[in-house]
């Protein structure tokens, strides 16, 4: 007989985590929508008005899908790192560990708190770019794919360095020296064309190139890459840090000290 889910477990760990994530909503969401609100009118509206179109498209409408993406990487790795990192410092994790939960619904009850984030975040920037008449969404199922799929992959990510770091600097670094610059140079404000020869190819060896391409396709139907490359990358990476992350439950790595 198969393991059936343990739905009380899994829906406790979600309410306790959506309930710590609704105490801050200020630093969980209202703070990246000010950052994307910055980035919406400095560099689309402000320095978009002086370039001409890119694909057929103005330079906000360009650029939006980048801004989007940004912060929805930034939500799922943040929620993701700090959930797990506050469970083993506050020692609460314990009392999930001898809980009868599988490690499968111990990662789950994480990511249901992240994919929310990472949507309700996505969302409200949508709503703020429309107040410059550049939001719209040519494909609404391929945008959810992209918003979910990468948020899950980080969300992963966070979830890993969150059972790796042992204080608040550890915490960041992954955000500092690889999220971020990798983020920004993955055509969020450009297209590979636009790049030296010498660099297009790093654009193709960065996966963000793929999730920022995607969703820019998802919003308005713009592309450098074929879409089933993007796919593949994304459930890719999320198959192989699933895997990683449950293999580091089950050793208890982080966990058990």
């Amino acid at each position: 007989m198969g393991a059936s889910i343990n739905w009380v477990g899994l829906l406790t760990i979600i309410r306790r985590e959506m309930t710590r994530l609704l105490r801050v909503p200020i630093q969980a969401f209202v703070a990246p929508w000010i950052s994307a609100l910055l980035f919406i009118f400095i560099f689309g509206y402000v320095v978009g008005g002086r370039i001409s179109q890119i694909g057929g498209h103005s330079y906000l409408e360009f650029v939006l899908p980048g801004i989007v993406m940004l912060n929805v990487v930034n939500a799922a790795f943040l929620q993701s790192s700090s959930q797990v990192y506050f469970a083993r410092f506050m020692r609460y994790v314990e009392e999930t560990l001898v809980s009868p939960l599988s490690y499968v619904e111990m990662i789950s009850g994480v990511l249901v708190t992240v994919v929310f984030r990472s949507v309700v975040t996505a969302l409200g920037i949508l709503v703020i770019a429309a107040l410059f008449g550049a939001s719209s969404v040519a494909g609404v199922g391929e945008f959810v794919f992209w918003v979910v799929g990468v948020a899950i992959v980080f969300g992963l990510l966070g979830n890993l360095v969150g059972l790796w770091a042992n204080n608040f600097e550890q915490l960041t670094i992954l955000n500092v020296f690889f999220i971020t610059p990798l983020s920004f140079v993955g055509g969020v404000f450009n297209t590979i064309d636009m790049l030296p020869s010498w660099l297009q190819w790093m654009a193709w060896a960065n996966p963000f190139f793929y999730f920022i391409n995607g969703l820019r396709h998802s919003m308005i139907g713009f592309t450098e890459a074929p879409e089933l490359l993007g796919i593949g990358v994304t459930i890719g990476l999320g198959a192989v840090m699933f895997v990683i992350v449950w293999r580091l439950y089950a050793i208890g790595y982080g966990l058990r000290e």
